[in-house]
C-alpha cells in the first residue's frame, strides 16, 4: 500500500508538491516535535517564514 501512495506523488500533478518538515516546540512541555505537511512548491518559502 505504501508504495502505491508514494508512486502517485511522482506522476502528473504530484510533482508540484513537496513534503516539508518543521520542528515546533510544545508550549506545555517544552519538548520539540516534528510537523510534516505536503504543500505546493510555490508555498515552501512562505511556510517556513511563519
Amino acid at each position: 500500500m505504501a508504495k502505491k501512495a508514494v508512486a502517485t506523488f511522482k506522476t502528473g500533478e504530484g510533482r508540484t508538491y513537496s513534503k516539508v518538515i518543521k520542528m515546533v516546540k510544545s508550549p506545555k512541555t517544552g519538548a520539540y516535535a516534528f510537523q510534516e505537511k505536503m504543500i505546493p512548491n510555490d508555498g515552501v518559502k512562505d511556510y517556513f517564514k511563519k
